[in-house]
């Protein structure tokens, strides 16, 4: 059955950053006292960012001091973490296209394929990534949607939902997810995504990436229309 929309991730798969993304979540943590490791955050990525945080508290046993409840600890941690990413996507000559995200995107339109878009962030981070690149204006990219914009985000299926509802595609067998983390790939399971492809150009190492059983895993983006029948 052909592919009509392909979901892509945004940091880690068609946005490179250096990983930034943990620097900022440590620096968010740091601020309130708490030291946490790049190892504690790699297996968050991909999340909703509040729902991140409050993981990475519950898994270290952290309570919110006796003057203010999780909540607000939640809230005060997640806003410096989206004032630092806003940014460093807005600023930072390290935020590119992914190596082959935008001849991937053309490659896919040619075949009449609909390029989309999800992520972890909130609206406002994506808005700076998707405008930063002009991807909508210059016809890459056809829609895009950010976690903050569901009920819930990752794993759940309402963002590729939203999108497949939003494109007129009715059979999530037409649609593939494309991510570099193991949440991504447990989104398009949850979807009943036709393929779940797996990226190694994120955080997530190539065994972790397996233990999520993809459909296939890839190298590059540049691999994804052999893949494709």
């Amino acid at each position: 059955m052909p592919v009509k929309m392909i979901v892509f991730d945004m940091a880690g798969t068609t946005v490179t950053d250096k990983n930034f993304v943990a620097t900022a979540f440590q620096n968010a943590f740091k601020n309130q006292n708490i030291i946490i490791s790049a190892e504690d955050i790699n297996p968050l990525m991909g999340y909703e960012k509040k729902l991140a945080i409050q993981m990475m508290l519950e898994k270290h046993g952290i309570d919110p001091d006796s003057h203010r409840d999780n909540n607000e600890m939640i809230e005060l941690i997640y806003n410096d973490f989206i004032g630092e990413m806003i940014d460093f996507y807005e600023h930072s000559p390290e935020v590119k296209p992914a190596e082959g995200a935008e001849e991937i995107f053309q490659s896919l339109k040619e075949r009449s394929i609909t390029i989309v878009l999800n992520t972890g962030f909130p609206k406002d981070i994506a808005d700076v990534i998707v405008n930063r690149f002009q991807w909508i204006e210059r016809g890459l990219v056809d829609d895009y949607i950010a976690s903050d914009e569901v009920r819930k985000g990752r794993p759940y299926p309402f963002m590729i939902e939203k999108l497949m509802y939003r494109a007129g595609i009715d059979d999530p067998m037409l649609v593939a997810k494309v991510g570099d983390t193991a949440v991504d790939i447990e989104e398009g399971k949850n979807v009943g995504c036709g393929y779940n492809i797996a990226i190694t150009t994120g955080a997530y190492k190539i065994g972790d990436l397996q233990e999520s059983r993809p459909t296939h895993i890839v190298n590059s983006l540049l691999e994804i229309p052999s893949i494709l029948v």
